[in-house]
């Protein structure tokens, strides 16, 4: 069984930075690559970012590079999600996620075990 937790969401004002968490434990945890999600009500879930987990190659939404940094500490089993100059459009439950072994790293199809979602709120 693979857990993740997800941590460091709330409610920042535009502008505002935060940092997510996500922790993962089980040993059936590939250790393919881990993505982040997010999904704004009425809307469908969309990629924000991804990491190989051996070596760290990084993938992002063209819409959020720039602003948004992903990374990984694999002896914390631990990925994170650096999101600065937030916007309200930012607005959304945050998910992390696990990679099936080859599977792409932009759709969420290519993963297996998710989170429960922090949610992120970008308001003045």
């Amino acid at each position: 069984q693979v857990q993740l937790v997800e941590s460091g969401g709330g409610l920042v004002q535009p502008g505002g930075s935060l940092r997510l968490s996500c922790a993962v434990s089980g040993r059936s945890f590939s250790r393919y690559g881990m993505g982040w999600f997010r999904q704004a009500p009425g809307k469908e879930r969309e990629f924000v970012a991804a990491i190989r987990w051996s070596v760290g190659t990084t993938y992002y939404a063209d819409s959020l590079k720039g602003r948004f940094t992903i990374s990984r500490d694999t002896a914390k089993n631990t990925v994170y999600l650096q999101m600065n100059s937030l916007k309200p459009e930012d607005t959304a439950v945050y998910y992390c996620a696990t990679a099936r072994y080859g599977m792409g790293l932009t759709s969420h199809l290519g993963y297996d075990y998710w989170g429960q979602g922090t949610q992120v709120t970008v308001s003045s």
